[in-house]
């Protein structure tokens, strides 16, 4: 991560973004897992977009396409002192009404969820599925 500091405060570049943005809790857990899913399961990253506006008015914290430039994945961050709560699942639960991904992921660094949602079960997987693993059903 490119890291620098002004006034005081940190910022990281955010590749995503093409900027730097302030280092807070959540953005360096946001860095971490999106550096993680493009090095180590290959996911390429000009199809994860970062702050996605929602028709609500909110913000998704990151949406995976497929090549396609359909939504496929939903993450949402939290901070490492944050807890994946049933609240955290329910706010990006909300979120999929927009956008009806078959993949919901939250994570605060050390614990991650990965679920996949069709309209009859949602199933929680194991482990972070790789790219070609996540788009085979596309």
């Amino acid at each position: 991560m490119k890291i620098k500091e002004v006034d005081n405060k940190e910022y990281v570049f955010c590749p995503w973004r093409k900027k730097y943005v302030r280092l807070t809790p959540e953005e360096y857990v946001r860095q971490q897992f999106l550096h993680i899913l493009t090095e180590q399961y290959h996911y390429p990253e000009g199809l994860i977009a970062v702050e996605v506006q929602l028709t609500t008015g909110r913000r998704a914290d990151a949406v995976v396409y497929t090549k396609d430039l359909h939504p496929l994945a939903l993450i949402e961050f939290k901070a490492e002192t944050v807890s994946l709560t049933q609240k955290v699942l329910d706010q990006i639960a909300v979120y999929n009404r927009q956008f009806q991904v078959p993949y919901l992921i939250l994570s605060n660094g050390p614990e991650t969820i990965i679920a996949r949602v069709n309209e009859t079960q949602i199933t929680f997987l194991q482990a972070i599925p790789t790219w070609e693993d996540i788009t085979k059903n596309a």
